[in-house]
């Protein structure tokens, strides 16, 4: 049996994308297979398609790639020792690249049992699937910084931006964010106090709240954010980029894969279905719209995440 997925056998630009067939996986120790009914479209994706990220051999050398590290859906089997039952509504994350053909953009996906938490029934799978790696992105980067009375956060209109303003908040910090006028409503909702964006963020950072402890660079803004932090704070950065920082502040290099542990996936999900981490879905699109969904990713502007719907 086959099942499909999206996928490209070469980097190149949103065109590469195609529809794919790959065999039916089987769950082995410790694994569950999932019926994946919706995958989130992040830009990491865009980056792995372009061939700007690590793989474990190129599309040419290795097969088809399928992009995509977020999922949600059913249960529908599962290896020997796993801990979930067929049926379970689940949302999970996988490392697209690095076993050919295994990736968040396909209709049945098999996921390490510490990668997979319990979605509430509450909580819609295609919701559910924004939630993975931009939520452990952002817990890693604030586990990263430690304990903080207060904190800086660029880009918090984005995925991880929101989700690193609402972990803080709910954590008793005190957040000063930036925001667009039309997107300041929303950061401001989220708890933080809201600053506008643009050159200069570091100066109205000290403005409104003085030197905070920490800065989270969601927006990828660089090394100037550092003027905004005291002496011997830190900032978190999204992406590996080697700049020093001035008067002992440390540089902190989120790496999602050290924080995939179902542990922290419970936590967050917890947050959710209290209402204090929310997730947003900017659109669904179906399997056949990825390649225009990739378009618009990469054009900016789309707040929350665009899902892949497979039930479409």
């Amino acid at each position: 049996m086959t099942v499909p997925a999206v996928g490209f056998e070469a980097f190149g630009g949103p065109d590469v994308l195609q529809p794919l067939m790959f065999d039916r996986p089987s769950p082995g120790s410790g694994e569950a297979r999932v019926r994946v009914h919706a995958s989130a479209v992040n830009p990491t994706d865009t980056l792995l398609r372009s061939g700007l990220t690590r793989v474990a051999a190129p599309p040419t050398a290795g097969g088809p790639i399928v992009p995509g590290w977020d999922l949600a859906g059913v249960v529908d089997a599962v290896g020997p020792g796993s801990r979930w039952q067929v049926g379970d509504r689940v949302a999970g994350i996988v490392i697209p690249g690095l076993v050919p053909g295994r990736g968040g953009y396909a209709r049945e996906v098999v996921v390490a049992d510490d990668h997979v938490v319990q979605v509430p029934d509450e909580v819609p799978l295609l919701a559910a699937a924004t939630l993975p790696l931009n939520g452990l992105t952002a817990w890693q980067a604030l586990d990263m910084i430690g304990p903080v009375a207060t904190l800086g956060v660029s880009g918090a209109v984005g995925a991880v931006g929101g989700f690193v303003v609402a972990l803080a908040v709910s954590r008793g910090v005190v957040v000063v964010a930036d925001a667009a006028e039309s997107d300041a409503d929303f950061v401001r909702d989220s708890g933080a106090v809201v600053v506008p964006r643009g050159p200069g963020l570091a100066d109205r950072f000290l403005v409104a709240v003085g030197p905070v402890d920490a800065v989270v660079d969601a927006a990828l803004i660089g090394p100037s954010l550092a003027g905004a932090v005291r002496d011997d704070g830190a900032v978190a950065a999204l992406r590996p980029v080697d700049f020093p920082l001035p008067r002992g502040i440390r540089r902190c290099d989120v790496r999602v894969p050290d924080a995939m542990r179902r542990p922290v996936l419970e936590e967050l999900m917890s947050l959710v279905a209290v209402g204090a981490l929310p997730l947003r879905v900017a659109r669904t699109c179906s399997p056949d719209e990825v390649v225009e969904a990739h378009r618009q990713l990469e054009a900016g502007g789309v707040r929350g995440r665009i899902v892949i719907d497979w039930e479409s």
